[in-house]
């Protein structure tokens, strides 16, 4: 009796174990909140290893002139996920309790995408994932990259 209840009690946790893993999975239509966080199946979603600019952050492009940096972010990410499902799978959460969690939108890495675009930049406080990334678009002066810009994590600590 002590081997089936055992036996019972091991797998009733391997089931657990998959509802909970299955959670950590998401996937449909995204509602894009800014350049680095989504809204998928009513969960907000910060994208994992990137960070960028913020709502009301300015930066300035090659000729000098100011502009809405984080509004093109999210308009670009926007553009990109437009009526289109995204699968995101949860890496863990942050400390505000959103869930962090790597996106595709068929076979595109949509972080790798805003930071070769130049709309983000890797996070290299938590990850160095999109490091050769970051590397591409400085190299190729891609948006942010084209002009002078403060990185999001200092213009957040200065806000």
């Amino acid at each position: 009796m002590l081997r089936f209840a055992f036996a019972f009690t091991a797998l009733f946790i391997a089931f657990a174990d998959v509802r909970v893993e299955a959670r950590d999975v998401f996937f449909g239509p995204a509602t894009v909140v800014d350049g680095d966080t989504i809204v998928v199946e009513g969960e907000k979603l910060r994208l994992s290893g990137i960070d960028a600019p913020e709502l009301d952050q300015t930066c300035f492009d090659a000729s000098g002139t100011a502009f809405a940096c984080g509004k093109v972010a999210r308009d670009g990410l926007q553009r990109m996920i437009e009526g289109q499902s995204v699968r995101c799978v949860s890496e863990g959460r942050d400390r505000y309790g959103r869930f962090l969690a790597r996106c595709s939108l068929g076979e595109l890495d949509l972080q790798a995408w805003m930071v070769r675009e130049g709309l983000a930049v890797s996070f290299v406080r938590y990850s160095n994932v999109y490091d050769a990334d970051e590397a591409h678009a400085r190299a190729a002066g891609a948006g942010l990259w084209a002009g002078r810009f403060v990185m999001p994590w200092d213009w957040r600590r200065r806000s």
